[in-house]
């Protein structure tokens, strides 16, 4: 990945955008969060005697965070995020909830420093880390399982590779069948469709497969690893320590 400051993410009007329009072409995102939050409360929500204590790395506008408080007001969270724009979205949006904490890094700088000191609970990201090579990936997930306190859990949705060509085509036919459905409904004012082969040739984006990202967890010490919900190339999947 490049420095997060090259990446298109670095610009307020592409965080912004994502804001608005991404329930139209993030395949089943309402989906993928009422995932999180079902594994939230069956995991974790009554594990522990004290608030859970979250990281939320790549936070964006605070939506996955979000999710998981309307399961457990009494989370207490930090929000990590490269955009500076991103983090402010998150900061008014969930500015009710006074126990979150915001920080405004990169993965790479979270690597390479010893920023956060807390031992976490549950971990989580969501669309960022496909980002980062697979270096850096292996990097972050030794670094996310030293951060976990024992029995903590590390979730990430995110964007996979296909193992083959043929499946990759295919995956993103289902990937702009899908943008097509919600257009259909929503009727926005521009088209998405090109999205799935703008993801595909953008070189800010570094997927690997899922088993190579699984063994990555294994490797770093993870338990309990496994995909717990796939569709095409979106993907939740994680581990416990």
């Amino acid at each position: 990945m490049a420095r997060f400051e090259e990446s298109e993410w670095a610009e307020g009007k592409h965080a912004r955008d994502f804001v608005q329009n991404a329930d139209i072409y993030i395949l089943e995102r309402k989906r993928l969060l009422r995932l999180v939050q079902s594994f939230y409360r069956n995991f974790q929500r009554d594990r522990l005697q004290r608030p859970t204590r979250l990281l939320d790395l790549g936070c964006g506008n605070g939506e996955v965070t979000m999710a998981l408080l309307e399961v457990d007001d009494e989370i207490e969270a930090q929000l990590v995020d490269g955009s500076s724009e991103m983090l402010k979205i998150a900061q008014e949006r969930l500015k009710s909830y006074k126990k979150l904490n915001y920080i405004h890094t990169t993965f790479q700088d979270l690597i390479k420093e010893d920023i956060l000191t807390t031992d976490f609970d549950f971990v989580i990201s969501s669309l960022a880390i496909h980002h980062l090579h697979t270096e850096e990936k292996k990097a972050l997930f030794n670094s996310i399982h030293h951060q976990l306190a024992e029995g903590g859990f590390f979730l990430n949705i995110d964007v996979i590779k296909a193992p083959a060509g043929d499946l990759e085509d295919w995956y993103r036919m289902l990937w702009k069948e899908w943008i097509a459905e919600n257009e259909a409904l929503l009727k926005p004012e521009k088209s998405f469709q090109y999205l799935p082969d703008q993801y595909k040739n953008n070189p800010d984006n570094h997927p690997d497969t899922l088993e190579k990202q699984l063994n990555i967890l294994r490797s770093a010490g993870f338990k309990q690893v496994d995909c717990y919900y796939k569709y095409g190339i979106f993907s939740i999947y994680g581990g416990r320590k």
